[in-house]
């Protein structure tokens, strides 16, 4: 394992600041709104802060806070935050991030994690994914959701924690779920987080789901109603990756607009609480500097055609809804004495949503744990 600091060159910087300058924008229709995409003046204006206000370096030394490593792992290099706690009974927990997003995600949840006012503190062991940000260039084909999940569980070995939990969320989830699965003799438990929309759309991949449903329940309908407008209103960035990564990744590598677009347009339709805006730009700003928006679609590919999900865990099990209605519970697959906690607000990037109420459900969840 090496130490790594995140240093970019400031030639890469001002590269990006003449990119957003010299933009080419196209028209927009009138009064169509999010209807059809990002609007026009709302990117123009993101684009304008990220150009002259946003601070890449002050984002740079706040994530050089934390100690940053480098291993490589089954031919892949990973980066990872590892942020100790000082306090006595911090347990290791492994935190993992989905798409689109980073390990900015977890800015503000570290610090309540690792150095709480009470309750149960942590040692935070934060990846990045493969094929994200700096564990790029993604090494092969092949990196899914077990693949990965082998891979933590490595990592887990070579930091040396013999007893861990294990977190996450979108893709975080998934990959949460096979390392409880995978590695079970060492993992106390496993919890994720989720919301009525991204639970509606996991739900038009599973075989049959949709027959399972009676239309004339209200609960029932309100489901399907989701499933049907995910699939014809909201999947589109998720068809095109997991179809034509390539494709889509040269513009993702080529133009800052779109990688602004792409990313900002998911942290609009996915949220219902104020999110920083540094924070966003900071995760766009890592996918730009890093180049991996085209890498980060490939591994979208590769869990597209997969047929590898693992094992059901047999470990506890904890599950934080955020926005939480009542269709969560007939989607969720959550075992009888689950930890169950609902919160009104948030939705999917309770990370950054939510932060203080994700960190004592953490608490709550695997501090009887042992």
């Amino acid at each position: 394992m090496q130490p790594f600091r995140i240093e970019i060159p400031q030639a890469d910087v001002e590269y990006l600041h003449d990119r957003l300058a010299s933009a080419r924008w196209p028209g927009e229709l009138p009064c169509v709104e999010w209807a059809r995409g990002v609007p026009l003046g709302y990117l123009k204006d993101l684009a304008g802060y990220w150009r002259t206000r946003y601070d890449w370096r002050a984002a740079e030394a706040q994530l050089n806070q934390h100690p940053q490593f480098i291993s490589e792992i089954d031919g892949q290099r990973i980066h990872f935050l590892h942020v100790k706690s000082g306090q006595p009974g911090a347990k290791p927990l492994l935190i993992t991030h989905g798409f689109p997003s980073s390990v900015a995600e977890f800015l503000h949840l570290i610090e309540p994690l690792v150095n709480p006012a009470d309750g149960q503190a942590f040692h935070v062991v934060a990846p990045s994914l493969p094929g994200y940000a700096f564990s790029s260039p993604l090494s092969a084909t092949g990196w899914a959701l077990g693949r990965t999940a082998l891979a933590w569980a490595e990592l887990m070995r070579r930091l040396g924690y013999q007893r861990y939990g294990v977190h996450g969320g979108d893709i975080g989830a998934g990959v949460s779920g096979m390392v409880a699965g995978l590695d079970g003799e060492h993992v106390i438990g496993v919890h994720v987080v989720t919301d009525p929309l991204t639970a509606a759309a996991t739900a038009t991949f599973l075989p049959g789901m949709a027959g399972r449903l009676d239309g004339s329940d209200p609960v029932d309908k309100l489901i399907l109603d989701r499933m049907d407008a995910f699939t014809k209103e909201g999947s589109g960035y998720l068809a095109i990756q997991s179809s034509r990564p390539q494709t889509i990744g040269y513009g993702l590598a080529d133009s800052p607009l779109l990688q602004l677009a792409w990313i900002a347009e998911k942290v609009h339709e996915w949220t219902d609480l104020p999110v920083d805006r540094d924070q966003m730009l900071t995760t766009v700003s890592l996918y730009w500097f890093t180049g991996t928006g085209a890498s980060a679609a490939h591994t979208l590919y590769e869990q597209a055609h997969s047929s590898d999900w693992g094992v059901p865990p047999a470990v506890p099990q904890g599950f934080a809804v955020f926005g939480a209605d009542e269709t969560v519970r007939k989607l969720v697959p959550a075992p009888d004495g689950a930890h169950w906690t609902e919160f009104s607000r948030g939705r999917h990037f309770p990370a950054m949503e939510a932060p203080a109420q994700l960190a004592t459900d953490l608490q709550a969840f695997f501090g009887p744990l042992q």
